[in-house]
């Protein structure tokens, strides 16, 4: 079937089951043993798969038992991958949990090239027409184009904590309707949020996904760190952020550990 792309981005597909022990002891030693071995190949191959990443999880919580994490492209392909996983252990045995289809975007709130420009002659005195207004601007333009690279095409961490969780902005009446508010003053707010999120560079590494129009909520949030201090110090902070503090709603939190398939069946008792 013909691809079915976005226009630029990735689409992010969260996947958590459930492991149905009484359907998974109908089978065989021998059928057991084929049905790992299927997905273990079903997860090499989809990491073979051009701009495609696949982390495999153990769900901590009784939420779910184990999760996977897709990014790739193509619409197509990430339904059928999904469809496979779901059966890779034989029918009945991963029942799922909890599902959330998102899109990786750019944020609608970066400094523009202008306004970096208006900063600079504002701030420190370099105006255009000069070396060093064209060194400063060459380096923002680098480095504009890295961070769309990242939030369009990101690279996701090998850290073993995950934590993913979904995400609103509220549309109440009165004050807390972010949709109500002028573009210039969400995007101070946000700057205000972001400005709490790169504290935790180096600690904490984060991916916001859109999933508007394609799942119940309107973000995706993942977080990946190397301690669960870290991901409840961020999160704990964020929420005094007015940001999350007057507009944020949030639905389910889910923390996984990033584990290697045979270590994963050993941990889900498979």
């Amino acid at each position: 079937m013909d691809s079915i792309l976005p226009t630029e981005g990735r689409h992010v597909l969260h996947l958590f089951f459930r492991v149905e022990h009484s359907q998974w002891e109908i089978f065989s030693a021998q059928e057991q043993l084929a049905a790992k071995t299927q997905l273990a190949n079903l997860v090499k191959d989809v990491r073979a798969e051009a701009d495609t990443q696949l982390l495999t999880l153990s769900i901590v919580t009784p939420k779910a038992d184990l999760g996977f994490m897709l990014v790739c492209p193509d619409l197509q392909a990430l339904d059928r991958i999904s469809k496979q996983l779901t059966l890779s252990l034989g029918a009945g045995v991963l029942v799922p949990e909890f599902s959330w289809l998102s899109m990786t975007e750019r944020s609608e709130y970066t400094t523009s090239e202008e306004e970096f420009a208006t900063s600079l002659a504002a701030e420190e005195d370099i105006v255009p027409g000069t070396p060093a207004f064209d060194e400063r601007i060459a380096s923002f333009r680098e480095r504009m184009a890295k961070y769309a690279k990242d939030r369009l095409e990101p690279n996701l961490a090998d850290w073993p904590v995950f934590c993913f969780y979904p995400m609103s902005k509220r549309r109440q009446g009165g004050r807390q309707n972010w949709y109500a508010l002028e573009f210039e003053e969400r995007k101070k707010l946000m700057a205000g949020h972001a400005r709490v999120g790169r504290t935790y560079a180096g600690r904490v590494r984060q991916l916001i996904t859109g999933s508007t129009g394609l799942d119940d909520g309107e973000w995706g949030v993942t977080l990946f760190a190397h301690t669960t201090s870290e991901i409840k110090a961020i999160v704990y902070e964020m929420r005094f952020d007015e940001v999350s503090a007057q507009y944020a709603d949030f639905g389910e939190f889910f923390i996984g550990i990033q584990m290697p398939l045979d270590a994963l069946f050993a941990r889900v008792a498979l």
